[in-house]
C-alpha cells in the first residue's frame, strides 16, 4: 500500500496525453481552420491528428514543444485531406466559408449603432478578417501556409519553424518569402478588382 502512494503522486505530477492535447485544442482549431478552410473540415483534421498522436502518446509527451509536434500532425493531415479531396471532386470551398461566416456574424445585422470608427461592431470586422485570411492561406501550398502560420501568426523564428516543419532553414525562408510575395500579389489583385467595380 505504501508503494501505491508515490506512483499516484508521480502520475498526478505529469499531465496525461489528453490533458496536454486538450490544452492545445483552441489554438490547434484556429490554425486548422486556416489550413482546411472551414470549421467542419478543421474539426475533422484536428480529430484525425489526435488519433495519429494518440497512437504514440509518449512521443508527443516527450517532445520539448507539444504544440509544434501537434501542429505538424495537423498540417500533414490537412495536406493529405486536401490532396484526397482534390482528386475526388472540384468544389470552391471558400464560398461556403464566406457564407457561413456572414450568416454566423448575423448577416450584417451586427453592424448596428456603435459600429463604425472606434465603435464595437459585434465582432463582424474581426470575423471578416479571419475569413479573408483563410481565403488567402488556402491559395498557398500547405508548406507555405504552415511556415506563414508558424512565423507570422505563432511567433516562431525561421529556424524554429524549419525545425518544426523538418526542412532546411533556407527552404523554410524561401517558402515564406514566396508565400508572402503571393499574398501581396493576391491583395493587389483583389484591390484592383474592387476598384474596377
Amino acid at each position: 500500500m505504501a508503494d501505491a502512494t508515490p506512483s499516484s503522486a508521480s502520475s498526478a505530477a505529469s499531465p496525461t496525453f489528453d490533458e496536454v492535447f486538450c490544452g492545445l485544442l483552441p489554438r490547434l482549431y484556429r490554425r486548422a481552420v486556416m489550413l482546411a478552410g472551414s470549421r467542419q473540415s478543421a474539426e475533422d483534421v484536428v480529430h484525425e491528428a489526435y488519433l495519429k498522436l494518440a497512437a504514440r502518446p509518449q512521443r508527443f509527451l516527450a517532445h520539448p514543444e507539444p504544440y509544434a509536434y501537434a501542429f505538424t500532425a495537423v498540417l500533414n493531415v490537412a495536406r493529405d485531406a486536401y490532396r484526397k479531396d482534390r482528386r475526388q471532386v472540384l468544389v470552391d470551398a471558400v464560398e461556403g466559408v464566406e457564407e457561413v461566416g456572414a450568416g454566423g456574424a448575423g448577416g450584417g445585422a451586427g453592424a448596428g449603432p456603435g459600429a463604425g470608427p472606434g465603435g464595437w461592431d459585434g465582432g463582424v470586422e474581426r470575423r471578416h478578417a479571419e475569413i479573408e485570411a483563410v481565403r488567402l492561406l488556402r491559395r498557398l501550398s500547405h508548406r507555405q501556409a504552415g511556415i506563414v502560420i508558424l512565423v507570422d501568426l505563432d511567433g516562431y523564428t525561421i529556424d524554429q519553424a524549419a525545425k518544426i516543419m523538418k526542412v532546411h532553414r533556407g527552404t523554410a525562408a524561401r517558402h515564406r518569402a514566396r508565400a508572402l510575395d503571393r499574398l501581396r500579389g493576391y491583395l493587389v489583385e483583389s484591390e484592383h478588382g474592387q476598384a474596377g467595380r
